[in-house]
C-alpha cells in the first residue's frame, strides 16, 4: 500500500516579485500603464505582463480593467500599502549596503576610561547598519582629543568634562568616585595613598579635593599610563578616582563613609564634526545616547 501526500499551494511559502511589485506600485502612481512604462523605462507590454504575473501569482483582481482609467480593486489598494513599504526597505538596504554615500572610515576619538561597557555594544551595532563603513578607533585623554578634533584629526570624540564645550552635546552625567582594589584596604591609609595618570583629567581634581579638605596624600605611582595606575590599585597599593559605571574587573568604589572627599560628577560629551555625513553621524550619535544612557540608573548608595 502506497501513501500519497497531496500539499495544497497554500501550504507553501510565496515570495512577491519586488519588480513587478514596483510597476505595479509605478502604475497606481502615474495613473496609467504607458506612463508607468515610460518612468519605468519599460515597454508598455512589459509592465502589462508584470501586472498580470503579479495577479497570477497572487490569485487575485488587482486592477479594475473595467474603469476608463487605472483603478485599484479594494484587494489591489490593500497591496498598495504593503508594496510601498517593501520596496521603501528594499531601496534603503541596497543604498546602505552598496551605494558610495555610506562607504569609507571614520575616525572615533575617547578617552580609554569610558570604552566599555558602552561601546562594543556601539560598534557591533554600527557595523550592521553600515557595514561597509570602517570605524577607526583613538584612544587619548580628553585633552588631546580636544585638540586632534580641533585640527579635523577625527570625526567624532567623546571626552569627560566638568562642563560642555560649544557645539557639544552631553550624552550622560556620571559622578566620580573613589575606587580601590577589591576587598582592599588601601583607603584607610593615611596620608592617602593616591595612584594617578599624568594624562589623567581627573587626578588634578582629587588632589584638589583632597588639598581643600586637609587630607595629606602621597603618590605611589606618577605614570603617563592609566594602566600602571590601575595595576598598583587592584595590588592595594593605592586608590583612585574612575568614573562610576565604568570600574574594571578587581576594582570597587571606596566604601561610603571613608572618610574622602566628594567628587564633582562629570559629562561624557558628544562632539561631531559637520563634515561628517548627516545620516551616518545622526545613526551613530544615537547608538551612543541609547548605550551611554545606562549608565545614568538610580544608584543605592554604598553601606
Amino acid at each position: 500500500m502506497f501513501l500519497t501526500l497531496r500539499i495544497k499551494d497554500c501550504d507553501m511559502p510565496r515570495n512577491l516579485d519586488l519588480t513587478a511589485l514596483r510597476s505595479f506600485v509605478t502604475v497606481a502612481d502615474v495613473g496609467g500603464v504607458t506612463r508607468a512604462a515610460g518612468q519605468l523605462h519599460l515597454t508598455q507590454s512589459a509592465v502589462s505582463m508584470q501586472l498580470k504575473r503579479l495577479e497570477d501569482g497572487l490569485d487575485l483582481s488587482l486592477i479594475d480593467r473595467s474603469a476608463r482609467n487605472v483603478q485599484l480593486t479594494p484587494i489591489g489598494e490593500q497591496l498598495l500599502s504593503y508594496a510601498r513599504r517593501m520596496l521603501v526597505l528594499n531601496d534603503e538596504a541596497i543604498a546602505r549596503l552598496t551605494g558610495d554615500a555610506f562607504e569609507g572610515e571614520i575616525t572615533v576619538g575617547l578617552p580609554h576610561d569610558i570604552l566599555y561597557p558602552a561601546i562594543p555594544p556601539v560598534l557591533a551595532a554600527f557595523a550592521q547598519l553600515y557595514p561597509r563603513i570602517r570605524v577607526h578607533l583613538q584612544s587619548h585623554p580628553t585633552r588631546i582629543l580636544r585638540e586632534m578634533f580641533a585640527r579635523g584629526e577625527c570625526d567624532l570624540i567623546l571626552t569627560t568634562e566638568e562642563t560642555v564645550g560649544e557645539g557639544a552635546e552631553t550624552l550622560v552625567r556620571v559622578p566620580l568616585v573613589w575606587a580601590g582594589a577589591a576587598g582592599g584596604v588601601a583607603y584607610r591609609a593615611r596620608p592617602v595613598r593616591f595612584a594617578f595618570c599624568r594624562n589623567c583629567i581627573f587626578s588634578p581634581i582629587a588632589r584638589g579635593a583632597l588639598d581643600r579638605a586637609g587630607i595629606d596624600w602621597e603618590s605611589v605611582v606618577d605614570a603617563a599610563s592609566d594602566r600602571a595606575s590601575e595595576a598598583a590599585v587592584m595590588a592595594d597599593l593605592a586608590v583612585y578616582v574612575i568614573l562610576d559605571e565604568t570600574l574594571p574587573a578587581g576594582i570597587q568604589k571606596v566604601p561610603f563613609g571613608a572618610g574622602l572627599p566628594a567628587l564633582p560628577d562629570q559629562n561624557i560629551n558628544l562632539y561631531r564634526a559637520g563634515t561628517l555625513q548627516p545620516q551616518v553621524s545622526d545613526a551613530l550619535a544615537a547608538l551612543l545616547r541609547q548605550n551611554y544612557g545606562r549608565l545614568d540608573r538610580p544608584r543605592i548608595a554604598a553601606e
